[in-house]
């Protein structure tokens, strides 16, 4: 669609400067790279500067390569560094890393005039990365906040499963450790945390953790941002060329991409001749194209994302399938957003002068927990008094 028809359809906002005409922002501050954050950056005038972490910018174009998604154009990128903080025209920006479904993630604090606005991105209390967190809340314990734009999805929608991520890659061994046969697994490779603990749950069962080119790729990206296992260096990972990427590859000029896992590559033919041995990452768009419609019998696949995918035609028809294998589909997942207990205890932690909810489909539900919230309509201006 054009940058017309998006404005015409409302999915572009019309913020002056950025998608309608109007004097220029000084910057756009990415806290992550979900589409539903990052997803209209393609549409922004490119004198623009972008700033965001460098991994959320590695995130981007991973997605950008393999999923069709929005990639930050290279002469638009900052990076933005935890707790430097860097003048963005008349504002201070400080940034700090928070704990979310994927990698790189940003909370900002902004700062000008003697006033101070905090937002938080998404983030969440119960992951491996507590410690982001707490440290938040130790720099801004003497530091006053006059504005929090906090994110609030688990207010009016269910927190979902209980556990932290620690938790969740137990459960995840446990199953493995029970399964007879294959293992196949569905879960963004983005979300880097529960990539590791799937290959963590291979090793601890001595089998080999099959990452697709996407997986490996992020892999690839990451290894000098954080200790991954990489492909071709790890016996423990191995790399399966989905017949959809290999078709679209040569046609897309990735062959030097391609080319990079070689080495680490694995065949349909020699999962399938023992598959007891193997835990794989699986898309929906495989069942046909490489596993020809049958999974091995007694296939386990542990869905590690959010239920309502499941109730997707390509999800049913998974399910049918797994189940005429004599396998079965376990959920196996927590949540990337801030559950509402702990929306509570961050906010009085952070204790800002105002509190105005973004992300969230009842912002109302604030207005139950603390006195000091500004329901805010999109479009809305509001001084900071």
């Amino acid at each position: 669609m054009s940058k017309d028809d998006l404005l015409s359809e409302g999915i572009l906002p019309k913020v002056e400067g950025l998608f309608v005409d109007g004097p220029s922002p000084d910057a756009v501050l990415l806290s992550h790279g979900h589409l539903d954050h990052g997803g209209l950056i393609g549409s922004t005038p490119t004198g623009v500067p972008v700033y965001a972490s460098r991994g959320t910018s590695k995130m981007m174009l991973a997605g950008g390569i393999f999923a069709g998604q929005v990639s930050i154009p290279r002469d638009q990128f900052r990076e933005i560094k935890p707790e430097q903080p860097t003048q963005v025209g008349a504002f201070t920006v400080t940034a700090f890393a928070v704990d979310h479904s994927i990698f790189g993630c940003l909370a900002y604090l902004i700062e000008a005039d003697g006033k101070s606005i905090l937002y938080t991105g998404d983030l969440r209390l119960h992951g491996r990365k507590t410690g982001m967190a707490k440290r938040l809340i130790e720099v801004l314990s003497n530091h006053p906040v006059d504005v929090m734009l906090m994110e609030g999805t688990h207010f009016g929608f269910p927190d979902g499963k209980e556990v932290t991520e620690y938790e969740i890659e137990d459960e995840i061994a446990k199953h493995v450790s029970e399964a007879s046969g294959l293992v196949v697994t569905y879960f963004s490779p983005q979300h880097v945390d529960r990539l590791v603990a799937f290959i963590r749950a291979a090793k601890k069962n001595n089998r080999t953790f099959v990452v697709d080119v996407y997986g490996s790729f992020v892999l690839h990206t990451i290894r000098s941002e954080t200790p991954v296992p990489v492909p071709g260096k790890d016996e423990l990972v191995r790399v399966f060329y989905p017949r959809f990427f290999e078709d679209s590859a040569q046609r897309r000029g990735l062959k030097k991409l391609s080319d990079r896992f070689e080495a680490s590559r694995i065949s349909m033919e020699e999962i399938v001749a023992d598959p007891s041995k193997y835990l794989m990452i699986f898309r929906p768009s495989m069942l046909e194209s490489d596993f020809a419609g049958t999974f091995p019998t007694g296939t386990t696949c542990l869905y590690s994302s959010w239920s309502g995918y499941l109730e997707k035609s390509d999800w049913k028809t998974t399910t049918e399938r797994i189940t005429a294998a004599d396998g079965k589909l376990i959920e196996v997942h927590t949540s990337g957003h801030i559950r509402s207990s702990d929306i509570v205890r961050f906010v009085k932690a952070i204790s800002p002068t105002t509190v105005i909810p973004v992300h969230t489909f009842q912002p109302e539900t604030f207005q139950q927990h603390f006195e000091n919230v500004k329901l805010l309509s999109d479009g809305e201006s509001w001084t900071v008094g």
